[in-house]
C-alpha cells in the first residue's frame, strides 16, 4: 500500500510542476493549495531534497523548485524514494536474504508477476503525464 507520504510527495511534485517558472514556491502555498498540513509537508520536502528531486532555498523569498523538467521524472522513482521498495512481499525485496522456500513456493510466480505489473505501471508514468 502506498502511504500518505508517497501520495503527498506526488502532489507536491505536481504542484511544483504546475507552478514551474514562478520562482521559489513557498511550502505554505503548496500546503494551502493541496490542503495538507505544512508541518507534514516539511518532512516530505526535506526527503525530496535529500533525494535530489527538488531544490530547497530557505529564508525570505525561499521555497522549492523542481530539479529537472517534469517529463524527466518517473513516478516510480518518486514513489520508491519516498516509500522504499514497492515489492508486494518481503521475499522479493533486494535487501532480503534468500527465502528457503524459493525453489518450492507455489505463490512466488504470482508475486513476481504482480511486482512486474506494479513496476511497469509506475515506471511507465512520468510526472508530466499527471499534469
Amino acid at each position: 500500500m502506498i502511504s500518505t507520504k508517497g501520495r503527498y510527495a506526488l502532489r507536491v511534485m505536481i504542484d511544483l510542476a504546475e507552478h514551474k517558472g514562478e520562482g521559489w514556491i513557498p511550502l505554505k502555498d503548496i500546503a494551502a493549495r493541496q490542503e495538507i498540513s505544512k508541518k507534514y509537508l516539511e518532512i516530505i520536502a526535506k526527503e525530496l531534497v535529500r533525494g535530489k528531486m527538488v531544490i530547497g532555498h530557505g529564508g525570505h523569498g525561499g521555497g522549492y523548485v523542481l530539479c529537472r523538467e517534469p517529463e524527466k521524472y518517473v513516478v516510480g522513482e518518486i514513489l520508491e524514494w519516498m516509500e522504499g521498495s514497492l515489492d508486494a512481499v518481503s521475499c522479493l525485496a533486494e535487501d532480503t536474504p534468500p527465502c528457503a522456500r524459493t525453489g518450492t513456493c507455489k505463490t512466488l510466480p504470482l508475486w513476481k508477476e504482480y511486482n512486474q505489473i506494479v513496476h511497469d505501471f509506475f515506471y511507465g508514468k512520468r510526472l508530466s503525464d499527471l499534469l
